[in-house]
């Protein structure tokens, strides 16, 4: 079986002046910026994964970044037509509360760009319609196939809440809506776990499969319930069976630093190290964020230990040959080091977090790498690289979108 990734040549860590100026990057990332806007129009549709949001979103983060914020008016006016692509429907309750796939996230970061522009009507409307969608994920079984998740499900919502609340600097949602929207998670995730015989007191499932990764899994879950105070700290129940699941995840984690994609991936069934997936999405580029977390609530050390097996692993394998994007791809991976250098201050992880930048624009990668599906994209494509690259350059402020745990 093909490797998965390209072998890592890098030296495992050099001390020397790191490349994180924003004028190092500026002539390949406004390269590659150009080439984006050029083609934004090809998107399919306009969520935050796949479509024009996306894409909208990325020029947001270049209008917000250090290095290029003295272009900050020209990146919002092309964040503005990347919405007006595909104009959003402010109200549609069957997608309301998806965030990364769905309305929700549409109208959040519609709010954001609109607010930034000084168009406070069409903000209000935005985020009003973004409000609305706690009522539709409000029922327990409000969607049969696994509702909890990042991608379509409350975990995503809610992150959702901490990005707004992050990016306004106001309250989104009342504290007494976010409790019960988390307390909902809660007992679903008892509930599958009573009715199948989990080992886990929290356990889930997206389309009849009990994902533990970032994309559709426990661990996003898991994270998004410890980032909310007000819940946390007044729900000792729930707190408890939250730990011991996070607990049993870490004891998980194999030899390599990777974690199972999926519970039916254990055991005798456990994917062959030589096929484990090094991604974002599934393995421990995403689970790390919730260990992270964790460690940052928790302060045991045997989190952080995990954290870093993580990051010696994406060092080894995850140089990713399925594209640039955050995902399943290179930049993703490269997030896990800007995520260990805020962490522990330690410059070997912004070292290979440059690394893995610098590699982006090796022959070996853009000759031999997989043209993603959609090559302009947030989550798949180039949309994504170029805030990886942007976050080369403010390491201090850095964060996989919508998943700041600091």
């Amino acid at each position: 079986m093909a490797k998965r990734f390209f072998e890592n040549i890098f030296p495992s860590y050099t001390p020397r002046e790191l490349n994180t100026s924003p004028q190092y990057w500026r002539t390949r990332l406004f390269d590659m910026v150009d080439y984006i806007k050029k083609n934004a129009a090809l998107s399919n549709d306009n969520d935050l994964y796949t479509g024009s949001t996306g894409i909208a979103f990325m020029f947001f983060c270049l209008a917000e970044s250090d290095g290029y914020r003295n272009d900050a008016k020209k990146f919002l006016n092309y964040a503005i037509e990347c919405l007006s692509l595909k104009p959003a429907i402010l109200f549609s309750s069957s997608s309301a509360c998806q965030f990364i796939c769905g309305d929700a996230g549409i109208n959040a970061v519609s709010a954001v760009i609109y607010h930034r522009v000084g168009n406070e009507i069409l903000a209000n409307k935005h985020l009003e319609s973004f409000k609305k969608g706690a009522i539709t994920c409000q029922p327990i079984d409000f969607f049969k196939p696994g509702g909890d998740e990042l991608f379509v499900g409350r975990a995503g919502y809610l992150c959702g809440i901490l990005w707004l609340e992050k990016i306004l600097g106001k309250e989104i949602l009342p504290d007494t809506d976010i409790i019960q929207l988390c307390s909902t998670i809660v007992e679903s995730g008892r509930k599958y776990s009573r009715r199948t015989k989990s080992i886990f007191p929290l356990m889930y499932s997206y389309y009849k499969t009990e994902y533990l990764g970032a994309a559709h899994g426990l661990s996003t879950i898991l994270q998004t319930l410890i980032s909310f105070p007000q819940f946390i700290e007044t729900n000792q129940s729930a707190k408890q069976d939250i730990k011991k699941s996070i607990d049993l995840l870490v004891s998980l984690q194999t030899d390599s630093g990777n974690f199972p994609c999926a519970m039916d991936e254990l055991g005798s069934l456990k994917r062959p190290e030589s096929d484990e997936l090094v991604h974002w999405c599934h393995g421990s580029p995403g689970v790390v964020y919730l260990l992270a977390k964790a460690y940052l609530l928790f302060k045991e050390p045997s989190y952080l230990e995990s954290c870093l097996k993580c990051g010696d692993l994406v060092w080894n394998k995850g140089l990713l040959k399925k594209g640039p994007g955050l995902c399943h791809g290179v930049a993703g991976n490269g997030y896990v080091f800007l995520l260990l250098y805020r962490l522990t201050g330690d410059t070997k992880h912004l070292y290979r977090a440059v690394m893995f930048g610098e590699f982006l624009f090796t022959d070996e990668f853009m000759k031999k790498s997989k043209t993603p599906d959609n090559m302009f994209s947030l989550f798949e494509g180039l949309a994504g690289t170029v805030c990886y690259l942007i976050d080369l350059t403010q390491p201090q402020k850095a964060c996989f979108p919508f998943l700041d745990i600091f």
